[in-house]
């Protein structure tokens, strides 16, 4: 079952690959940002079931995110994502309210699907 999703990166081409990626997948409903500031405003907007957010971003990093997120009164299930894929691991991501990380490369990757659609 597809769920609705946003996808936090400042990389638009990434970004763009990642779309295409999800949509394929079943995504239909993939809202984007581009900044911390920015998902927080489309996830109270948009409330997504699920955010796929970067490590990295411009004006804050991923873990803050997560947390500012989890903080929502319907919060979206948060997957962490990074293209260093030591840069985080499970323990890391629940200890800010993620469900997971996954590594950028592994996009297309049942485990992605899996949590994304909380089964």
């Amino acid at each position: 079952m597809a769920v609705s999703l946003l996808l936090v990166d400042d990389d638009d081409a990434f970004r763009s690959l990642a779309v295409g990626m999800l949509r394929a997948a079943g995504h239909g409903d993939i809202y984007e940002a581009r900044s911390v500031t920015g998902a927080l405003r489309a996830a109270a907007e948009l409330r997504p079931a699920a955010a796929l957010v970067d490590i990295g971003l411009p004006d804050g990093d991923g873990f803050a995110l997560a947390r500012e997120l989890a903080r929502l009164p319907d919060p979206p299930r948060v997957v962490l994502i990074s293209a260093d894929a030591g840069a985080a691991d499970q323990a890391a991501a629940q200890r800010v309210g993620a469900i997971g990380f996954v590594a950028k490369e592994e996009l297309e990757g049942a485990r992605l699907r899996r949590l994304l659609d909380g089964s």
